[in-house]
């Protein structure tokens, strides 16, 4: 008798278990579910304010009727936007959910021909009986793109002797790229493909700042003494550049699946752009009295930009080498070169 008990106890157990897990699934989709709901509600709510707000000032002649119906077509873009973001998040903990329960980390509600399968609802519309699909990357991608490291000048050549200071002149990017897989079957080649803005910054030596003299720009030395000169050379480009991507394919239900930047990847390529400002700072003392001067202007500088560039490294992170083609001045009678070498990010 008391065997018989001590399995009915453990029988009983199993099933209070195994029913607690199915609850817990089903009550978290559930929620998942009402917040996706709740946040298009919101922003359909939001956006409906928005409207009548344009719609008030329409009314009092601040606007025309085709200012207003921009202004409209402004706001529901920017509304569809939101709830795309929003839901997105939800949507990766929604599939998080259906993949534990998929690898039994919770129990499952349903097995036939042993494929699991899951139902919920998702707002209006129910989803039942579908089984769970595995998704890669889209065959473009796009990415935040940051760098900095140091920057230099080549002159006639050779960075021996040069004019400036190396662990002072520095050099910064931040753009957006796109990134394309070129074969539909095979994830090793990708063309990207973007916009950035480059931050060229050079520290001369020797107490030494530029000067335009006529079409010539040339370091002069500075009638004060200097606690800080730095010229600085702002772009609009745009580079391009071929990626050798090495991250592994994976296969999930006999389905291949194509992902990025998860292991070694290398580019070579260039750019080529505008300049958009020249300026150059420097701050002393004299008399006790701190100075700060800027002055800006074109100091001869090249218009036009181009280079070429390469990087290496793994996953988002790389060594990062660009190289202008173009002088930094455009009728110096020294040629010079900018160089910048640092360290590149690219975040999906």
């Amino acid at each position: 008798m008391r065997t018989f008990i001590f399995y009915l106890a453990l029988i009983l157990c199993a099933i209070t278990s195994k029913l607690t897990a199915q609850e817990t699934f089903e009550s978290k989709a559930r929620a998942i579910a009402d917040k996706i709901e709740q946040v298009t509600l919101e922003e359909k709510l939001a956006l409906k304010t928005a409207v009548e707000a344009v719609n008030v000032r329409l009314e009092k002649g601040e606007i025309t009727a085709a200012q207003a119906a921009t202004e409209k077509q402004v706001l529901a873009a920017e509304t569809a936007a939101k709830i795309e973001s929003r839901v997105n998040l939800l949507n990766d903990e929604l599939r998080t959910l259906v993949q534990d329960k998929v690898d039994g980390r919770i129990a499952a509600s349903d097995t036939t021909k042993g494929k699991r399968y899951f139902s919920f609802s998702y707002g209006r519309n129910d989803i039942k009986g579908k089984k769970l699909e595995y998704k890669g990357e889209k065959r473009t991608t796009s990415q935040f793109v940051f760098a900095i490291g140091l920057n230099n000048v080549v002159t006639d050549g050779s960075l021996e002797n040069s004019d400036f200071r190396f662990a002072g002149s520095r050099f910064y990017e931040w753009g957006f790229t796109y990134n394309t897989r070129l074969f539909k079957n095979d994830n090793l080649l990708h063309v990207k493909y973007g916009m950035s803005l480059m931050y060229n910054d050079l520290r001369p030596t020797n107490n030494r700042v530029f000067e335009k003299q006529g079409d010539q720009t040339v370091l002069v030395t500075s009638p004060v003494n200097l606690e800080s000169a730095r010229f600085r050379n702002v772009y609009l480009v745009a580079p391009l550049h071929l990626e050798f991507d090495f991250s592994k394919k994976e296969v999930k239900d006999d389905k291949t699946l194509f992902r990025t930047h998860k292991s070694l990847r290398m580019g070579v390529g260039g750019y080529a752009g505008i300049r958009i400002k020249s300026k150059q700072k420097t701050e002393y003392e004299i008399d006790d009295m701190d100075y700060d001067q800027k002055v800006k202007g074109d100091f001869n500088a090249s218009n036009f930009i181009y280079g070429l560039s390469t990087y290496i490294g793994y996953r988002e992170t790389s060594l990062y080498l660009k190289y202008d083609l173009n002088p930094l001045f455009q009728n110096n009678a020294i040629k010079q070169n900018n160089i910048s070498l640092g360290v590149r990010f690219d975040l999906n």
